[in-house]
């Protein structure tokens, strides 16, 4: 969910605050979570410690099968995928045990299936969301695929499904379909795209894979993309040189797009995308092979991107949330990244562009972190990657 809808949705929160899905967390609320097989360390009073907030944290659902993303509507429930086809729907503090119908087919397999949902800004006047999925063609290939459709509330459904955009050619396996997506500042739709394991194709503009793709809303191209008019590119393509992006959010005061990708065996990186700008992959990169040798050119080439942050060793990000609530007002313009290997919420201090200090917080308490969102109440809410998945927030300690 873009800070455009996150603020939309919180002016509306207001008005269901008091109906009971923000609820005091108490003590009872950490022995719940340790009930759950939470390794979650607080004092006797439920708080969490960190270096400019101290919190507590809420659990609650465990009901969900391997979510991979979720986004608030401006009524304050929110849309939550389920990596094998599933689009649930979360309102008045319960998860509806009914899939929404009219979700396309997915390919779910490996790291495939249904992945990101994003709600549209004007999603009271036009009804759509966006779903990022992996797509099958039928001879054992897949491809990531970018639909739009009306939420139909009433009818608990999704209609007018359309296809923005598939990232040709499929490839074999389930590695790195990518898959994020965000409405910047400009107003135009952002989408990552893994390389499929296929290095080479990240460097290629004539394929969309391992890229950052911009449309506008509607799927159309825009005339400014970077390679708008060349043979030799596809004009879909904003930026280029990723592996698989996993985790996009919008600043809240410049409307820049940033994005993270994971690395190989290190080499995880935290980026800002601009117009056609290489971000290296395979070329480049701070990490290696997974039987320990050296990867590609080395760390740096001319005409290929830095990144902003990288991790070594690796900590698989998926997730990202730039803080923007109330709630925690210390926390206003961090970088929260979710992980899946040390299983833990990475919060990156900002001077501007530069991170200039990093907190770990929860680690090994919930799990592999799939998805992270601030949500209409400032709460940080968190989705984990697991049969048993959960749906858990920070809220501050008071």
């Amino acid at each position: 969910m873009t800070s455009l809808n996150r603020r939309k949705a919180r002016g509306l929160a207001r008005r269901w605050t008091g109906a009971g899905l923000v609820r005091g967390i108490s003590l009872a609320a950490l022995i719940a979570a340790s009930q759950l097989g939470l390794a979650v360390r607080a004092d006797a009073q439920g708080v969490i410690q960190s270096q400019e907030h101290d919190f507590r944290l809420e659990v609650l659902t465990d009901r969900l099968s391997y979510p991979w993303a979720m986004a608030f509507l401006p009524d304050g429930a929110a849309l939550v995928t389920e990596r094998g086809g599933a689009l649930r729907l979360w309102r008045d503090g319960d998860l509806d045990d009914r899939p929404i119908n009219g979700v396309p087919e997915v390919w779910a397999s490996g790291q495939g299936g249904l992945l990101d949902v994003l709600v549209h800004p004007d999603f009271d006047q036009t009804g759509w969301i966006y779903l990022s999925l992996s797509h099958p063609d039928g001879w054992g290939r897949a491809h990531t695929r970018v639909v739009r459709a009306v939420f139909d509330r009433e009818a608990h459904a999704l209609r007018d499904v359309t296809v923005i955009v598939d990232a040709l050619p499929p490839g074999r396996g389930g590695r790195h379909f990518g898959s994020r997506l965000a409405i910047g500042g400009d107003g135009m739709l952002y989408i990552t795209t893994g390389e499929r394991g296929d290095r080479p194709r990240a460097q290629d503009l004539t394929d969309l894979a391992g890229k950052v793709l911009r449309l506008r809303p509607d799927g159309t191209i825009p005339a400014d993309n970077p390679f708008v008019g060349r043979d030799d590119a596809r004009p879909e393509v904003f930026a280029y040189g990723t592996r698989n992006g996993q985790g996009m959010d919008v600043h809240p005061e410049t409307g820049a797009v940033w994005f993270h990708e994971h690395g190989p065996r290190g080499g995880d990186e935290l980026n800002i995308v601009r117009a056609g700008v290489n971000y290296g992959w395979p070329v480049i990169t701070y990490g290696m092979n997974y039987n320990g040798t050296p990867m590609g050119e080395g760390t740096h080439k001319p005409g290929m991107e830095q990144p902003v942050h990288y991790w070594d060793p690796s900590i698989a990000p998926s997730g990202m949330a730039i803080y923007d609530g109330d709630a925690f007002p210390n926390w206003r313009g961090d970088i929260f990244v979710g992980a899946l290997k040390f299983q833990l919420i990475a919060r990156l201090e900002m001077d501007g562009d530069r991170v200039v200090r990093e907190e770990r917080l929860l680690e090994h308490s919930l799990g592999r972190i799939r998805a992270l969102e601030v949500g209409p109440d400032g709460a940080l809410y968190i989705l984990t990657d697991a049969a048993d998945g959960r749906l858990a927030r920070l809220m501050p300690a008071r």
